[in-house]
């Protein structure tokens, strides 16, 4: 009769930062971008965790050797192809990014998607993002486009990639599960109105008040930087230009905020119907 395996047996102890695999997570925290693998990089607990649920291939997860208790948490969750290491802390603090390391990382599997897949289920719910370039914001717009039912994420020229640390960890796994694609965003416009999306750029200081837009067909919402705004060769393709009313007093809003703002109502619209 097999003896069952015990925890411990399943780490490998890694001494040196120049492993190939650790040397790989460094990379890949370094260039933000899936390797020829399709591997990314991930950190913290709750992340792996939700890379688990959202049925992702984890292909190394390490752990530091102050954080070895909660590998009996995590093991148990890991497919029997999934290499478990065990790093020095110090290894470990040189391999990821955070100033304060949690001791848990992952190299991650995540999926390709096409231009195609963004516009189902019907009707669409897109937001695509021109020029952010704060990680945070990305997240938080994947998180509640994820909570209200957007279809898929844009991301234009000079915005952050999703696969930033602090974009992943913002979007609390969201971006694992929503459909997100790097693309030349000027020029897919054409595109998705071809398929009869309204594409509607977002604006402070003017435009139609977001309630009394028709939100229950196919859109799509264009959010710039909150410095900048929409670019002009993408807001000279927009079919409206859509604000969320607010006091003067404050110039503009959180990017996220903004977007978070027009998913809900678009939600609530549809709900409605």
């Amino acid at each position: 009769m097999a003896m069952p395996v015990k925890m411990d047996d399943r780490l490998r102890r890694i001494h040196s930062g120049q492993n190939a695999r650790v040397k790989e997570l460094r990379r890949a925290f370094g260039e933000a971008a899936p390797n020829a693998e399709g591997e990314v990089a991930v950190e913290g607990m709750h992340i792996v965790e939700e890379a688990i649920r959202s049925g992702l291939r984890l292909t190394t997860v390490f752990f530091g050797e102050s954080a070895k208790e909660r590998t009996h948490k995590l093991l148990p969750q890991l497919s029997s192809h999934t290499e478990a290491l065990l790093l020095a802390d110090e290894v470990f603090a040189s391999a990821v990014p955070s100033e304060t390391p949690q001791g848990m990382a992952a190299l991650v599997r995540v999926k390709a998607f096409a231009l195609d897949e963004m516009f189902v289920p019907a009707p669409a719910l897109l937001v695509a993002i021109a020029g952010l370039q704060d990680p945070g914001n990305l997240g938080t717009i994947a998180r509640s486009a994820e909570a209200f039912g957007a279809t898929g994420l844009l991301l234009g020229e000079r915005t952050v990639g999703p696969w930033n640390w602090k974009a992943v960890r913002a979007s609390a796994g969201s971006l694992f599960r929503l459909p997100a694609l790097k693309i030349e965003l000027a020029k897919a416009l054409g595109e998705i109105k071809s398929r009869d999306v309204r594409v509607l750029a977002t604006s402070s200081h003017k435009g139609t008040a977001i309630a009394e837009v028709d939100l229950r067909g196919p859109v799509a919402f264009i959010v710039g930087s909150e410095g900048a705004g929409v670019p002009k060769d993408v807001l000279a393709q927009a079919d409206e230009v859509v604000a969320i009313p607010h006091s003067a007093k404050v110039e503009s809003l959180n990017a996220g905020i903004a977007a978070s703002i027009l998913l809900y109502e678009a939600a609530r619209q549809r709900k409605s119907q």
